[in-house]
């Protein structure tokens, strides 16, 4: 309860009740920004907001609180020049910070052992499966087509790397609905795909576009779906 009440505050007071304004003054005057120790002070206010105000979380909300406006004066004079990286950077070390006071102050609950087991190294290998292996499966598949996929590519402007992360992420919820044994969801799925793209299908001149598509849909589909089975099937044996 202590670590879901801490990571609660955290994101209302990182996402929530951090305003643009807050931001842009921040990058600009760095550690003389008034608002990156308003900031600070929103996230003090937060965690005893939701822990209550009582002694034995004082040391909490001043550790917390403190390790916070580093973390965010470190990430303002911007040590990684990446922004995603930063970013992330920055979320990680947050909730490291609150792990680790959860830790000392209350024990974790749980060992690292007992969390890997034979159902959860099974989820990871279908994870695994319906992502990266299935992305670097349909690649080597399209590359019989290889002349003819780059004049799509050619044809084609896109986001780099989109259709690559749509996949994933298409294969992943095919996953979990199968697991969830929500077929219908599975349906949806395919017929929202092909309504957003229709309008690509149909504007095309030749049928390399609608027949890559449709391969790559069959395939995706295919792999998840013959991925969750099998891992339901694997389940009943553990």
């Amino acid at each position: 309860m202590l670590a879901l009440k801490l990571i609660l505050s955290h994101f209302l007071g990182d996402f929530v009740l951090q305003f643009d304004g807050w931001v842009k003054d921040k990058e600009k005057n760095k550690l003389k920004s008034k608002f990156l120790y308003l900031h600070t002070f929103v996230h003090a206010s937060l965690m005893f907001l939701l822990l209550g105000l009582k002694k034995e979380y004082v040391g909490i909300v001043i550790i917390i609180s403190l390790f916070h406006l580093l973390i965010d004066a470190v990430k303002l004079l911007k040590p990684i020049k990446n922004k995603r990286i930063l970013f992330f950077a920055d979320q990680l070390a947050h909730l490291a910070v609150i792990g680790v006071v959860v830790f000392v102050y209350q024990g974790l609950k749980f060992r690292i052992p007992t969390l890997i087991t034979e159902k959860s190294l099974l989820l990871a290998i279908a994870i695994l499966i319906v992502t990266v292996v299935s992305s670097i499966v349909l690649k080597v598949v399209f590359s019989l087509w290889g002349d003819a996929l780059k004049k799509i590519n050619k044809s084609d402007s896109s986001l780099k790397n989109a259709g690559k992360y749509i996949g994933m992420l298409e294969r992943l919820l095919v996953f979990v609905f199968i697991v969830l044994d929500k077929w219908e969801a599975i349906g949806f799925l395919l017929a929202a795909k092909s309504v957003f793209r229709f309008g690509d299908l149909t504007n095309a001149k030749d049928r390399l576009l609608t027949e890559y598509v449709l391969i790559g849909t069959l395939l995706s589909f295919g792999i998840a779906i013959a991925t969750g089975l099998l891992y339901l099937k694997l389940l009943t044996f553990i």
